[in-house]
Formats: structure tokens, C-alpha cells, sequence
């Protein structure tokens, strides 16, 4: 049976494993070589994986480059990410520009920790989307998690306040925190989340807290950019990728953690809450390439 995640990748597999099977076999030539740069730049993998990419291939030319050129990508990529228990209660705060799809994965986050068996808060601290509180409150039901949302304010750090007083006393394991997208040029935008960090941190420090940046693959090295300038505000710890059916730029999760060092935890591979799978090297590049046909259990 083949894996969601073999199925998202679909695209990217189509520019990525055609590139490959292109040379495969036969003499390698400066023009081949070109050939397959630009299709491996097309998938977003950014300039240094693919110069290290070609180098691999240029090494093992006369053999069968393929699963060196495998384990060479495995090599770039984070360590596989599984969710476990906090040592003490966490706040995820969930960030990113505009139609990403935050407010789904909050709720597909919220779902993966209740599984789990932690108890879960997620916190509507979007007040300049009344569509982002009523979807999450819908989503909220169907996770069986405690929401908090105040519809008599629109300033998100009283909302995230409040929120993180009542987890507190719900004894919460795990806060999920839905933000406003935000472009990373609004300085007043980017100086309100700044300010939300300040009262967990200020007024909450039996809390943990952690950021992750929720990233739409089709956007490929936009992305990235946003990525950094995010960065330069808060401290990010590691990404979401959403939408990567929609694409054929899969590869961005190269330079996302080889030029900025973020990790991609998790990946949305579709609409429904069992959606989000955690992040493997090995299945993601099998994935990229088409090897192991994508079976999964």
C-alpha cells in the first residue's frame, strides 16, 4: 500500500527521479550534468545540495549512483523527529504568514498529542480572523481538547493570557497556540508576536516554549526567506511543511535545514486529522527519488 507521503511527493518524485533516470546508465557529459542541475534547482533544493548532489553523481559515474546519491541526501537531512512526552508543560507557538494552513495543523497537531494521552490546550489567539476562532472551535470538538478564545477582544496577548491562565489551571501538558499570519515585513505584526513571547516568558515560566514555523511547500525558496526573517524575531525550532501534494518542489526541506539549521517535525499530507505524519529522512529522499515504491504499513 503506498504511504500518503509517497503519494504528496508525487510531483516532486515525477522532476527528481525523471532527472536521474535520464543519465542513468549511460555516459555522464557536462551537458547531462547541466541537464540535471537545473532539474534538481527546480525542485528547490537549493544551490549547495545540489552542487553536493552532482559531485556524488561525478564520483560514481561509472556505477550505480543512485543509492549513493541516497544516502548522501539522508546524510543532509535532520534525524527522523518523534513526538514524546514534555519533561514539563510546553507551549508550541504556531507562526507563519497567511494561508499557510496554521489553523488546520493546530488542530492535527492537537490531535497527534491527545493520542499520545497528554492533555491538550489549544489557544484561538488569531483575532484578526474570525473565520481562524470558528474553525478552530469546530476543529476543537472533533479533537476533544479544551479550547479557549475571547470573542470580546481583539488583542492576542490578553487572548494568549488568558488562554495559558486557564491551561494552567487545567493542568495542560501541551498548549497549542494558533498565531495571526503575519508577513515578516509588518514591523508592528512581527513586534506583537515578540510581545507574546514576552508574557510567557514573563509571566509564565513554568512553561517551556516552543516555536514552529508553519511553512507552504508550493512557495519553495520563498519560504526559506520567510524562514529567516521570522527568525530574526523569535527563535525557531522547527517547521511544519503543508500543501506538498500541491508541488513539485519537495526539496525544500534541504536548504530550510542546511542554511538555517530548522528541522522539519512534521508534514501535512492532506485534509483530514490523521493528516500530519512526523518526519523520516529515509521515507522523505525514498520518497524524492521513487525507490521502496513507498510501501508502507
Amino acid at each position: 500500500m503506498l504511504t500518503k507521503l509517497f503519494k504528496a511527493l508525487s510531483r516532486s518524485r515525477s522532476t527528481l527521479a525523471d532527472a536521474f533516470k535520464s543519465i542513468t546508465g549511460k555516459r555522464i557529459t557536462d551537458e547531462s550534468l547541466e541537464s540535471l542541475e537545473e532539474q534538481l534547482l527546480g525542485a528547490d533544493l537549493g544551490f549547495e545540495t545540489t552542487k553536493s548532489i552532482l559531485d556524488v553523481v561525478k564520483q560514481n559515474s561509472k556505477s550505480d549512483f543512485i543509492e549513493k546519491v541516497r544516502l548522501h541526501l539522508v546524510s543532509l537531512l535532520p534525524e527522523a523527529f518523534i513526538p514524546s512526552h514534555f519533561q514539563k508543560p510546553t507551549i508550541i507557538m504556531m507562526i507563519g504568514v497567511n494561508g499557510t494552513g496554521k489553523t488546520t495543523t493546530c488542530a492535527k497537531l492537537a490531535h497527534v498529542y491527545k493520542k499520545m494521552g497528554l492533555n491538550v490546550t489549544m489557544i484561538a489567539a488569531d483575532t484578526y480572523r474570525a473565520a481562524a476562532v470558528e474553525q478552530l472551535k469546530i476543529w476543537g470538538n472533533r479533537v476533544g481538547c479544551h479550547l479557549v478564545c475571547n470573542d470580546k477582544t481583539a488583542e492576542p496577548t490578553a487572548v494568549l493570557f488568558d488562554g495559558l491562565e486557564s491551561a494552567k489551571a487545567n493542568e495542560s501538558d501541551v498548549v497549542i497556540v494558533d498565531t495571526a499570519g503575519r508577513l515578516h515585513t509588518y514591523a508592528n505584526l512581527m513586534g506583537e508576536l515578540a510581545k507574546m513571547y514576552r508574557v510567557v516568558e514573563n509571566r509564565f515560566p513554568e512553561f517551556e516554549m516552543k516555536s514552529l514555523i508553519i511553512m507552504d511547500a508550493t512557495l519553495g525558496q520563498n519560504s526559506v526567506i520567510q524562514a529567516k526573517e521570522f527568525g530574526n524575531h523569535v527563535q525557531l525550532d522547527g517547521a511544519i511543511l503543508t500543501k506538498l501534494d500541491g508541488t513539485a518542489r519537495g526539496g525544500i526541506v534541504f536548504p530550510l535545514f542546511q542554511e538555517l539549521g530548522i528541522p522539519v517535525e512534521f508534514i501535512g499530507v492532506g485534509e483530514d486529522l490523521v493528516d500530519l505524519e512526523t518526519f523520516n529522512p529515509d521515507s522523505y529522499v525514498d520518497g524524492l527519488l521513487g525507490l521502496n515504491n513507498g510501501e508502507g504499513g
